[in-house]
């Protein structure tokens, strides 16, 4: 395992390396993201008070997720007892910051969030993933900005894993969370978008989060699709891939089992998605055009900036769509809303462009308008 360390000029958040078997990497990770776990619970801790769920509730939500996570993915219940170990914190404290999708849609719901628009519950992800011919490089990639609560990105970090039980993976993260942004040794690269509708906010089923992280796992992207028909999810979530040999497909869904699993195939090479559901949720309705309008004019500009191009992109043209302003300050480079409280503000807390043929990630640590880009070599540790 490695020290946490700033990198090179630029880079704004900790790089951590962990090692060793589930409760072993786990536990150092808790322990060498210690400043920065507890920089997420506490404003995470804000972010459910915002929305009328104090911490205790949302601890006691998110253990209720424990038993599906213990019958599903044992391993990774695992993880998240030695992320707590490490970090010197109560178990439950890392559970709810892995079900912070489900906490906070469980308020939205319940609040009817279609009779109660506001500036508070924005943005989340703009993501893409092309097939070889659509790219310079001839090979196939996943883009993402990444927009959170401003006040949460000096949690981010880039953990990097090394793993005898499974491939070994990257991942840009909020300190305490499994997973997130991710490119593994198999050469698949996977990013997320939140999404949510009237049937989230159940008490049953796998956290988004921890899918996130099983997914990790995958050699395939068909793995992607069957990991996510295998296991109840307890809420909506849309996960992007691109693989190594070029296979490219996006996978919606919503709370439930294989009849809510959507797999949505890449429209002349391109796939793209926001925060807002594609195709209906069976049985449900989308709550974007309340709880994440902006997500229809991102969608937008990402389908003409990217997807309509007919010649292949290159990284240069593919971070400048990524810092597309078109409907600022909520745009595909989002910024905060002054119409919004400081603590409900959202911005691009990273920008990323992974390449797993040459497992490259490119990140811009923050507003991909300003940030400076990196290309970070994961060859080795994902060779």
């Amino acid at each position: 395992m490695s020290e946490p360390g700033a990198g090179s000029p630029g880079q704004r958040f900790p790089r951590i390396r962990i090692s060793g078997d589930a409760a072993t990497r786990s536990a150092q990770y808790g322990a060498l993201a210690r400043t920065e776990i507890l920089r997420t619970r506490a404003g995470y801790e804000r972010a459910f008070a915002a929305k009328g769920v104090g911490w205790e509730e949302a601890v006691a939500v998110a253990l209720g997720f424990v038993p599906a996570i213990e019958q599903h993915f044992p391993e990774l219940a695992t993880e998240l007892r030695g992320i707590a170990a490490g970090a010197g914190l109560p178990f439950g404290d890392i559970v709810a910051l892995n079900c912070r999708t489900e906490i906070l849609w469980r308020a939205a719901v319940a609040q009817d969030a279609a009779a109660s628009p506001s500036h508070e519950l924005r943005g989340e992800c703009s993501s893409f993933a092309l097939e070889p011919d659509r790219t310079a490089a001839r090979h196939a990639l996943v883009g993402q900005n990444w927009d959170w609560l401003d006040v949460l990105a000096d949690g981010v970090i880039v953990l990097e894993v090394e793993r005898p039980d499974g491939p070994n993976f990257v991942t840009v993260v909020e300190a305490g969370l499994l997973a997130k942004t991710t490119m593994n040794a198999n050469g698949v690269a996977i990013g997320i978008n939140t999404i949510v509708c009237s049937l989230d906010g159940g008490p049953h089923g796998v956290p988004f989060h921890v899918f996130v992280r099983a997914a990790a796992d995958a050699a395939h992207a068909s793995d992607v699709v069957e990991l996510l028909a295998s296991a109840p999810r307890a809420s909506s979530g849309n996960f992007i891939v691109a693989t190594a040999d070029g296979a490219v497909l996006n996978v919606e869904t919503a709370p439930g089992d294989a009849r809510t699993v959507h797999p949505i195939i890449a429209d002349d090479g391109a796939a793209i998605h926001t925060n807002h559901f594609v195709r209906r949720p069976a049985g449900g309705f989308d709550l974007a055009p309340v709880s994440m309008p902006d997500s229809f004019v991102r969608l937008g500009r990402l389908r003409r900036t990217i997807a309509a191009r007919q010649r292949p992109l290159g990284i240069p043209e593919l971070q400048a769509a990524l810092a597309d302003h078109v409907d600022a300050p909520s745009s595909v480079c989002c910024h905060p809303d002054p119409r919004a409280a400081r603590a409900a503000q959202w911005a691009t807390l990273v920008s990323a462009i992974m390449e797993p043929a040459t497992r490259t990630m490119h990140l811009a640590e923050g507003t991909p308008c300003t940030a400076p880009w990196h290309a970070h070599d994961y060859a080795a540790l994902l060779g």
